[in-house]
């Protein structure tokens, strides 16, 4: 096997916000593992929380021995975008040289498209609401937050879109006393879930809190390991994959979260279609799907997903899988 990466930079159609901070690209770094005949390739996003960066990515993929396998990989490497990025360009060589799709390979049903969300970036609430009013048309809205001068924001963007499904994700920026004001308020204007209200690392006060709404850990929930450290303070797990580490550990994680009663909400990075693909696998029938990193791009892979009415589908063979 020979693994080789190569950094890739999409912009975005507009500038990014999220409580940590702005951006006006997307940076990736892509994974081709080729056997001499047949190559399959993956995408992975470095992800500063997580003390990832495109330097030390790289260096954990150029590591690997040429020998090494899915199962040989989940041993060799953490959970991260590394081994994510190398994980699906595995499935995706396998699903090449068997002349079958990744998920036959898997066992799985043949996926359909699932609607998405599609986000709003944080700003003042006066352009929350025109971008909210912008995309009214879609049945499901994310907004990012994260201060606590949040609520003027969700009202906005409940007049803006009045229809719309609406889930907000404040990326640990709350403090107990802070979530446990708005509550009552995101329940009122229809909220439908609130994702990650705490830090990852403080998040025990959610123990003792009333849960007026679903509540879903993203930083908190990373691979089938993170689930003991949940049970009492949420309700749903959102799954990416640059956290499990890839498609394998994401299958993984979405069985044992069902099976102890969570709901699943799948998520992403800003990146291209090419990282969406697999996840469009782990997608089916959950309760959240949230794979419109592409949706943000004004650029993206030479064949990209699908995106209709009927929301993301699954990944043509020229793409992936």
């Amino acid at each position: 096997m020979r693994f080789t990466v190569t950094r890739d930079v999409f912009r975005l159609a507009q500038v990014f916000t999220i409580s940590r901070g702005s951006r006006s690209e997307a940076r990736v770094l892509t994974v081709r593992v080729s056997d001499g005949d047949v190559t399959g390739w993956g995408e992975c996003v470095p992800y500063a929380r997580y003390d990832e960066t495109l330097e030390s990515v790289t260096a954990q993929v150029d590591g690997l021995p040429e020998d090494c396998d899915r199962a040989a990989l989940q041993d060799l490497l953490p959970a991260g975008a590394a081994r994510n990025a190398v994980d699906c360009a595995l499935w995706d060589l396998e699903a090449k040289r068997a002349g079958r799709r990744a998920w036959e390979l898997a066992g799985l049903d043949a996926p359909g498209p699932e609607i998405t969300a599609y986000t709003l970036s944080l700003d003042t609430p006066e352009k929350m609401r025109a971008q909210a009013a912008a995309n009214a048309f879609r049945p499901l809205l994310k907004i990012k937050l994260g201060t606590p001068d949040d609520m003027p924001r969700v009202e906005a963007v409940r007049a803006g879109a009045p229809d719309a499904t609406i889930i907000v994700d404040a990326n640990e920026g709350w403090t107990p006393e802070v979530y446990a004001d708005l509550a009552p308020h995101l329940v009122r204007l229809g909220v439908a879930l609130v994702e990650q209200p705490l830090p990852a690392g403080e998040d025990e006060a959610l123990r003792d809190m009333e849960r007026p709404l679903p509540v879903c850990a993203d930083e908190s929930c990373h691979d089938r390991a993170s689930l003991p450290h949940l049970r009492g303070k949420y309700d749903v797990v959102n799954i990416k994959l640059d956290k499990t580490g890839g498609l394998t550990e994401a299958l993984g994680l979405r069985a044992a979260a069902l099976a102890e009663g969570y709901k699943v909400m799948v998520g992403c990075m800003v990146g291209s279609s090419l990282a969406m693909a697999p996840a469009t696998l782990v997608a089916q029938g959950a309760m959240v799907t949230d794979l419109d990193g592409p949706l943000l791009l004004a650029e993206d892979r030479e064949v990209p997903l699908l995106f209709d009415e009927a929301g993301v589908h699954p990944p043509a063979p020229e793409l992936w899988g």
